[in-house]
């Protein structure tokens, strides 16, 4: 019986072309991603090729924060993200893109080679990210995201242990940790400045052992009395997941409830520094969650919002604790809301 909160591995490998005579909308992407949380060095590993197969060209690269004091992108660790590169080198199962990111899925869905080496010698690594819970479906990532044309859009998320080393300015950091992979096949992700009018969305993927993991994409609650939430009109019962998904014992649930609170946030970006969710799912378990971020800087992913990524510690109610990559987005509506409510918000003031 097909599980239909999980896909099957060989979705790793989907990243078709327009054939002939077939005419895709132009917006339409394909994405790999690894995120990996390296805690005890209060650091992350971001990977990412981002197809845009209309054009045949790609986006993407390696970038390497530490620490919360990242303002710009030349803050970071390491940075080789680029805009404009042709559509990645595809031996059998391995993506190369110009820049040396190489995604090699040996076993789709159960084992893929991360490997890197950039061009001045300041940064090598080499990680291997095997699963620890299944490839969970997912639809879309934003509300008004729509469908290509071809067969089937959709995603998958996934959590993975990351083995393997970093190597950056002669020091080698080893690397045993549990992070996220995810990846979207022919979506339209648009880059027009009337998209993304939804409220300020939060992806929050956390590993905590077998027994229990999960991921969400959504917005604080309106009872918690966001910065931002003058700007739109919504109801106190509104829903605040666009989706959501837990694994426990390896079953792959939805998620049904989500309730958030940020506790802190950043004072000049605005980005949730500490946050408590308690999440509930469709088989009735509650779990309560609590985070505090020891890493955080912008991320240059889509130009017409903006997009930050920190590293929370994570401990829930059992007393188990994780790290998780936190990535929030939000465009100029909401941006400017909060910039009205900036004097009343700073780390540690979520009033």
């Amino acid at each position: 019986m097909t599980d239909p909160y999980v896909v099957p591995p060989e979705t790793d490998l989907i990243v078709p072309r327009p054939g002939p005579g077939e005419h895709w909308n132009p917006e339409t992407i394909h994405t790999h991603f690894f995120g990996c949380p390296v805690g005890e060095h209060a650091m992350s590993v971001f990977a990412y090729i981002r197809y845009l197969p209309v054009y045949g060209a790609c986006q993407g690269g390696v970038l390497i924060y530490r620490g919360p004091d990242n303002l710009v992108l030349a803050d970071l660790a390491f940075h080789d993200y680029r805009l404009a590169m042709p559509w990645p080198d595809i031996d059998g199962n391995r993506f190369t893109t110009v820049n040396g990111l190489s995604f090699d899925f040996v076993d789709p869905g159960a084992r893929t080679e991360i490997a890197f080496a950039s061009e001045d010698g300041r940064l090598r690594l080499a990680l291997t990210a095997s699963a620890v819970t299944p490839l969970a479906a997912r639809g879309h990532v934003l509300p008004d995201e729509a469908a290509s044309a071809g067969e089937g859009p959709g995603g998958s998320e996934q959590f993975v242990r990351f083995v393997g080393e970093v190597v950056l300015d002669g020091q080698t950091i080893a690397v045993d940790s549990h992070g996220v992979r995810d990846r979207s096949w022919r979506q339209v992700r648009s880059e027009r400045l009337e998209a993304n009018v939804h409220p300020p969305l939060c992806w929050t993927p956390v590993y905590f052992d077998d027994a229990f993991a999960f991921n969400a994409m959504g917005f604080e609650s309106v009872d918690a009395g966001p910065p931002w939430l003058g700007a739109y009109d919504l109801p106190p019962d509104a829903p605040t997941h666009v989706f959501g998904w837990v694994s426990r014992d390896g079953e792959v649930r939805p998620i049904t409830r989500i309730h958030r609170r940020d506790t802190a946030r950043h004072p000049i970006f605005m980005h949730p520094m500490a946050t408590e969710m308690e999440i509930e799912d469709a088989g009735g378990d509650v779990a309560r969650v609590r985070g505090e971020a020891v890493a955080f800087a912008p991320l240059p992913q889509w130009f017409n919002v903006v997009t930050f990524e920190s590293i929370m510690r994570f401990e829930d109610d059992c007393g188990r604790v994780a790290y998780g990559n936190v990535q929030s987005i939000w465009n100029w509506k909401a941006q400017q809301a909060m910039r009205l409510a900036r004097s009343g918000v700073g780390t540690g003031d979520a009033s």
